[in-house]
């Protein structure tokens, strides 16, 4: 069968399918509620610095839109190579600030997708899989997480009384920044270890000559 035959047999007269308001209103509420899922799981695993409930609360509607808009490319031929053409020349600009956002807004696109091509069971068993891997990869906890250690002086030869205390009490550590000003000193060092970490800021802090010190969670996003 050719192209010129599929025309000619009235391809154009059954474009459309049977799309009924009970489909429209299921599909539309199933999205809702595993995009309500993925939101409670988001905002009981977010690990950030600063978490937003707006980028939360568009993965509801990302499921949502989604469902809808595979429902409309389904039920017609036509309008699925119109739509097909539109969303080709959309662009996000919107920087991710955090990597595992990404796979929030591909769960929920994925969610929604699914919803609309009515595979209602594996939208269900899909959303709850992957929340259950999240949640409980959230929970573990890494105990040699890495720690960025700044310490600022105003002699430098404070810097040998440091790395001893560094040696004794944490063992492993690297240099990732020194920089001098006119005043002071700035040390940033990156530390690895399980024992308790407060008790070296406090020693550190308690030196001649050290003007101030401070320990932050290092997840990556520190420019050296």
């Amino acid at each position: 069968m050719t192209f010129k035959d599929i025309i000619e047999g009235g391809f154009l007269d059954h474009t459309e399918s049977d799309l009924t308001i009970l489909a429209i209103v299921a599909t539309l509420f199933l999205s809702f509620s595993l995009g309500m899922f993925i939101f409670w799981i988001y905002k009981r695993t977010y690990q950030g610095v600063m978490y937003s409930k707006t980028f939360n609360i568009s993965l509801i509607g990302l499921a949502m839109i989604t469902s809808s808009v595979i429902l409309a490319v389904t039920s017609n031929i036509i309008l699925s190579l119109g739509m097909v053409g539109a969303l080709s020349i959309v662009r996000f600009r919107t920087a991710i600030k955090d990597p595992i956002d990404v796979i929030y807004m591909f769960w929920a696109i994925a969610v929604g997708i699914i919803s609309g091509a009515g595979l209602f069971q594996l939208a269900l068993v899909f959303t709850l899989t992957i929340g259950t891997v999240l949640f409980i990869f959230s929970k573990i906890n890494i105990r040699n997480e890495p720690y960025l250690l700044i310490v600022n002086y105003s002699n430098q030869n404070v810097e040998d009384t440091i790395f001893k205390l560094l040696n004794d009490d944490m063992g492993n550590y690297k240099i990732k920044s020194k920089s001098k000003s006119p005043e002071s000193f700035e040390l940033t060092v990156e530390i690895r270890s399980t024992k308790d970490k407060t008790h070296l800021v406090n020693t550190i802090d308690q030196l001649p000559e050290v003007n101030h010190t401070a320990m932050i969670s290092y997840d990556g996003e520190y420019a050296a």
